[in-house]
């Protein structure tokens, strides 16, 4: 039993991790209505930043976290303004190639700058471990971490969107960005600080999974991203209680599936089980059909 409750919270760390990715791809979804496939990498960016900050030049790890967080934010705008913005009308596909090419790009550049042999990435987590059950039950000082920054960055969110009022504007693109434009809502503003936020995510989501699992290359981000992309999906692509909700899911059935049926399949069981999901649901646990006028 103790073992299981050992899996269940890794599972919720790995979850969480996931959950903060799946906002930035669910946030740019939602008001832009695009996938950003690029942004997997940008964990990556987030990783190597922080390694660059406090491993090569010694500086303190919280200052280390926001330079990442800094540089991460102002990587989304400027991919936002040079690859995504003139294909704002554009069909799909055009921006899904896009994405993959800004994606592969930025994996490439790390291969020339930090070449291919993994970093040791060193914890950035100042919490002991917490000791449950007379030892015998072991929380990792990450795990509390990650769950904790989930939880505050989801009210942080939800709070922003619901009070602020560029939180408001943003609700107001993601349903009619013509109509926003007609109400005085600077449209390209507010997808760019959607990118900007997002991107912020998934440099501190960068900085927690190579605090559990340290070990940086320049693929990274590139399985932990599409993951965080089928959980948005699974709880509702452009949903931010959806996010959260397919994140733990997520997390929890890969770390259990591993424990208890087989590390090899695990993925093949988490993908299985979105698509039961998509074919039961096809918009996701919290998703809403959109209707189009005809």
């Amino acid at each position: 039993m103790l073992s299981f409750f050992s899996y269940l919270l890794s599972g919720l760390s790995l979850g969480s991790v996931y959950a903060i990715i799946a906002l930035g791809y669910t946030m740019v979804y939602g008001i832009a209505k695009m996938l950003n496939f690029a942004h997997g990498d940008i964990i990556m960016v987030g990783g190597y930043v922080t390694f660059t900050a406090c491993v090569t030049m010694g500086l303190p790890t919280p200052v280390g976290i926001l330079v990442a967080v800094i540089v991460c934010m102002l990587l989304g705008i400027t991919i936002e303004r040079i690859a995504y913005k003139p294909l704002r009308g554009a069909n799909s596909l055009a921006v899904l190639i896009t994405a993959i090419g800004v994606s592969y790009f930025l994996q490439n550049l790390a291969l020339l700058i930090f070449g291919a042999d993994p970093k040791s990435f060193t914890s950035v987590v100042p919490i002991p471990p917490l000791k449950l059950a007379g030892g015998n039950l072991i929380i990792s000082g990450e795990t509390i971490t990650t769950i904790l920054a989930c939880i505050v960055i989801m009210i942080a969110l939800t709070t922003f969107i619901n009070k602020t009022k560029q939180g408001q504007a943003m609700l107001a693109v993601s349903e009619d960005k013509g109509a926003a434009t007609l109400m005085g809502i600077n449209v390209n503003r507010t997808i760019a600080l959607t990118f900007a936020i997002g991107s912020s995510l998934a440099a501190i989501a960068g900085v927690l999974l190579c605090s559990a699992y340290p070990t940086l290359t320049p693929t990274t981000g590139a399985m932990p991203g599409i993951k965080a992309f089928v959980a948005a999906v699974l709880g509702g692509i452009g949903s931010i209680p959806g996010a959260l909700i397919g994140g733990l899911m997520l997390g929890v059935l890969e770390n259990l599936s591993k424990a208890y049926i087989s590390s090899k399949l695990s993925d093949a069981i988490v993908f299985s089980v979105l698509i039961i999901v998509l074919i039961v649901r096809p918009t996701g646990i919290l998703g809403r059909k959109i209707q189009e006028k005809v």
